[in-house]
């Protein structure tokens, strides 16, 4: 496992942009909640440490993770600088574990594409429960702390070159 006994949760402030100025949205599964919520607890916890205001951090519950998808559509129609889901899929003894998993995968994708608001994509797809929790606050950090600090830094990004600054006048042409 290439994160095997690294915890990649931890980062410099200092090196990352102030969230202040931003406005985020965090789609949460309910399903396996007692890793999600952790997630979405260290998701919130950076974005405040960053700089953002808790009033500019809309939190909004879903069933399960192929509802994340709708949410974060949802979420990205109310123009929010960044959307993060977060869901923990855990492997069964069906193949509904391959179908949520691409399934979701592909949606947030789709959302990307379709909009001008960057979703993070925070989804733990996990052989079982230990793995979960190795990813949700225990030996391999906090997976919602990256998805934060993801957030930050692709709403920043947006925000210095998003679609609606570009001048492609500015640009060679193809003529």
């Amino acid at each position: 496992m290439a994160t095997e006994n690294k915890n990649l949760s931890q980062y410099d402030k200092n090196n990352l942009p102030d969230a202040e100025p931003f406005q985020f949205g965090i789609v949460v599964s309910n399903w396996n909640n007692h890793i999600t919520h952790a997630l979405r607890d260290g998701a919130v916890d950076t974005l405040i440490d960053l700089g953002a205001k808790e009033e500019n951090i809309i939190l909004v519950d879903v069933p399960g993770s192929f509802e994340l998808i709708y949410g974060a559509k949802l979420l990205c129609e109310q123009f929010l600088d960044a959307v993060i889901v977060i869901g923990s899929v855990i492997r069964g003894e069906t193949a509904h574990f391959d179908y949520v998993c691409q399934g979701v995968t592909h949606g947030i994708k789709d959302l990307n594409v379709e909009y001008d608001t960057p979703v993070i994509f925070c989804v733990l797809t996990d052989d079982n429960e230990e793995q979960a929790k190795a990813r949700a606050g225990g030996k391999h950090g906090n997976k919602g702390v990256e998805a934060a600090v993801a957030a930050v830094q692709m709403a920043n990004l947006n925000q210095e070159i998003g679609i609606s600054d570009i001048d492609f006048d500015d640009f060679p042409s193809l003529n």
